[in-house]
């Protein structure tokens, strides 16, 4: 209960003092500038795509069949890799999910080659989004790029987000994370959303 009750304070205090909340974010996007950080992990939710879940006709490899970006997201996209190359910091891989929102706001970062991650599929539909074990494989994934050099982006889903760190993000919102030696997930900070 008085974990709960910490976590509800800080995030009071974090929205009553927004601008100190987005100068602490932006300090450790500055402090990476330039470098070639040591395992540093960007979880971005995909942008802008109206609605909720997917189509009952949902198909993997059908867009038409999927909830999309919207005009809006596709420019959201844009804007957040270039926001991304200012930041000059060397990224090492980019990987997506294979849901078409997702893998469209990977492409449109324009930052490099995407490559689909399974594991990093929607889990709106699953019932303990926390234990499943595709929310394991990035996690021991996340752990493995302790040692990489290069930001390592992944593309994926808010539920997918929070069942790792037990945070939100907005569409095109990202957060920073890093795995301890004790092989624990740090929020660094957020990227700001569009």
């Amino acid at each position: 209960m008085r974990r709960v009750a910490g976590l509800l304070l800080a995030v009071l205090v974090a929205s009553s003092f927004p601008n100190q909340a987005v100068a602490r974010d932006l300090a450790i996007w500055d402090k990476l500038q330039g470098a070639n950080p040591k395992g540093y992990v960007l979880l971005m939710r995909h942008a802008l795509a109206p609605g909720v879940g997917d189509p009952s006709n949902f198909k993997l490899g059908d867009c038409s069949t999927q909830r999309n970006l919207s005009a809006e997201g596709r420019e959201d996209a844009r804007e957040i890799g270039e926001w991304l190359k200012r930041r000059d910091i060397p990224v090492l891989r980019v990987e997506s999910s294979r849901w078409c929102r997702a893998r469209e706001t990977a492409e449109l970062l324009n930052i490099g080659k995407v490559r689909a991650n399974r594991n990093l599929d929607s889990l709106f539909e699953e019932a303990d989004p926390i234990g499943d074990p595709r929310t394991a494989k990035i996690r021991k994934r996340i752990i493995n790029h302790r040692q990489s050099r290069g930001l390592l982006i992944m593309v994926g889903h808010f539920v997918n987000i929070s069942a790792l760190t037990g945070v939100g993000v907005e569409s095109g919102e990202g957060v920073l994370v890093r795995a301890n030696a004790k092989g624990e997930l740090k929020v660094m900070g957020f990227s700001p959303a569009p």
